[in-house]
């Protein structure tokens, strides 16, 4: 059985097969460099708009906003994954933008290590799996699933309770705590890469149709803008000690 912690991508997913037309592996990939394109074209322009002392916040709040409303979309109806998947990414881009530029304003270079690092992420990780050194059994995908659920909870828990002002100790401050728990989270974010691997491999597998190519390149899109902004905290707290 196929598990991810990705909540795009699903044991229910790939239900059905198809000898023509089928997705494939490559097809995914290109997919997935259309839409870190878009994503970048959306990001230049808020960064652009900050750049400018423009008011860029309210493109990155309908960036974040429109994102998570057309990522729910694209969850539950797949197939218009062709049309939503590119709109998401813009978005999504609009909103890292707006976000990268106000903390590299903040913390000079920060964004530049914060993309290396998740495109090193992903490139050792992918090297890993394909190699076999990292294997997506079902221990290694329940352990993941059941760490990204905790850590899910734990911020929404932190953002009911921010509309209280209350804060949960320690863990968003860049205290010792503080950083090892943003080092524990990049960590889970960066595995969860490795069931999307095997989830998108077995995709293929089973001659899921055409469009989920656009499906999967957004479920892995899902987990590397978390990751991102995982590496962007982590580093953030890193260069606040300082």
């Amino acid at each position: 059985m196929m598990r991810t912690a990705n909540p795009a991508l699903n044991a229910n997913t790939f239900t059905v097969s198809y000898e023509d037309n089928a997705m494939t592996i490559n097809g995914t990939v290109n997919k997935t460099g259309i839409l870190l394109i878009l994503a970048v074209m959306g990001a230049t322009w808020t960064w652009h708009l900050f750049s400018i002392a423009a008011n860029y916040y309210p493109w990155t709040i309908a960036g974040a906003i429109g994102g998570f409303i057309t990522a729910i979309i694209t969850i539950f109806k797949k197939n218009v994954a062709m049309i939503s998947a590119p709109i998401y990414a813009l978005l999504e881009g609009l909103f890292l933008g707006g976000i990268s530029a106000a903390l590299n304003a903040r913390f000079p270079g920060i964004v530049i290590q914060a993309v290396g690092l998740t495109f090193g992420t992903l490139a050792c990780l992918l090297l890993a799996y394909r190699s076999g050194i990292i294997r997506a059994t079902e221990n290694f995908k329940l352990g993941v699933v059941a760490a990204t659920g905790g850590i899910a909870l734990l911020y929404l828990v932190s953002i009911v309770l921010g509309f209280f002002n209350i804060q949960i100790p320690m863990i968003h401050g860049s205290g010792p705590i503080g950083i090892g728990f943003s080092l524990f989270v990049v960590v889970i974010a960066a595995l969860n890469l490795v069931l999307d691997f095997d989830f998108i491999e077995q995709g293929a597998e089973t001659g899921a149709p055409k469009y989920m190519e656009w499906y999967a390149a957004f479920g892995l899109m899902i987990t590397l803008v978390w990751l991102y902004l995982e590496i962007l905290r982590l580093l953030s707290k890193l260069n606040s000690r300082r």
